[in-house]
């Protein structure tokens, strides 16, 4: 690329594996690109080499701090480019296959959404919802992120569960709730080998949690359970009580928002938390996802 928007072009059609970037380039520098690079959730994984004829500790500061992988001082020996190259490759392989693997998470997740017809889209709008509030309570961007990939697994772990008590519409017998109320270890099991899990698997395994400890399946108290949990907890129960399910009719959002203002009080869910979620949906211009 000549510059550094052709190069920033060219990164979305057909994503390079590595990126070797100049730092003086005719329009936006290389510690620019760089940064633009690794904001972008699409491209913040590809390995970035500086390569440059600057050698001083500042810029190598600088690089640092725009998130590049590697530094390479010109002039340089081919063979010595060869070798950075081929060892940032090694680096994305592994991280491409960890992308693979959250997205076998995922189209599991949605797979098992999918068994009852009471719960289709519950996953993607959780995702939105959690996301939308953790903004809300100024969450940063990595707790932002576990909530957005919580929404749609934190109930993977209904995997283990029979179609008869997953979609049974009466009450479950003293067995069928001890079963159900395994999915969110089951889930976590699940989800654990992946590094890139490590804040969603606590919202996973905690989102059933309550307050006054009531909960399942640690009976963990109110500060106790992660806050990203709580958010998903307060959120997980407006949708189930605003969609058609086999034990209820779709509630109104007034009256889901009534009912879970009594259970607040009854000590199940955080106060803060289901205050600030009914500001973000009372707001004018919300609009509930799809």
């Amino acid at each position: 690329a000549a510059d550094g928007e052709e190069a920033l072009a060219a990164l979305k059609p057909d994503p390079p594996d590595v990126v070797l970037l100049d730092i003086i380039l005719p329009d936006l520098n290389g510690f620019e690109i760089c940064r633009t690079i690794k904001a972008d959730p699409d491209c913040r994984l590809l390995p970035v080499i500086l390569v440059t004829g600057l050698g001083d500790m500042e810029d190598r500061i600088h690089g640092i701090e725009a998130g590049a992988d590697d530094f390479l001082t010109k002039p340089f020996e081919q063979v010595e480019l060869l070798a950075r190259v081929r060892s940032l490759l090694r680096v994305k392989r592994f991280t491409d296959e960890l992308e693979r693997a959250e997205h076998v998470l995922l189209a599991l997740a949605q797979a098992i959404e999918g068994r009852d017809p009471y719960t289709q889209g519950h996953c993607d709008r959780l995702s939105q919802y959690a996301n939308a509030l953790g903004k809300r309570l100024d969450l940063d961007a990595e707790d932002l992120t576990a909530l957005k990939r919580a929404g749609f697994v934190h109930d993977i772990g209904k995997v283990s569960i029979p179609d008869g008590v997953l979609k049974k519409p009466g009450p479950l017998s003293s067995d069928e709730r001890s079963q159900m109320k395994r999915h969110p270890v089951v889930g976590e099991q699940i989800c654990k080998p992946m590094k890139s899990f490590s804040l969603v698997l606590p919202i996973i395994r905690h989102h059933h949690e309550r307050i006054d400890g009531s909960g399942y399946p640690d009976q963990l108290e109110g500060d106790a359970i992660p806050l990203t949990a709580r958010i998903l907890s307060v959120v997980d129960v407006f949708d189930a009580l605003t969609t058609d399910r086999p034990y209820h009719a779709a509630f109104s959002r007034e009256e889901a928002l009534e009912e879970m203002a009594g259970e607040v009080e009854k000590g199940w869910w955080d106060p803060m938390v289901f205050a600030a979620f009914r500001e973000l949906i009372s707001e004018e211009g919300w609009e509930m996802p799809n």
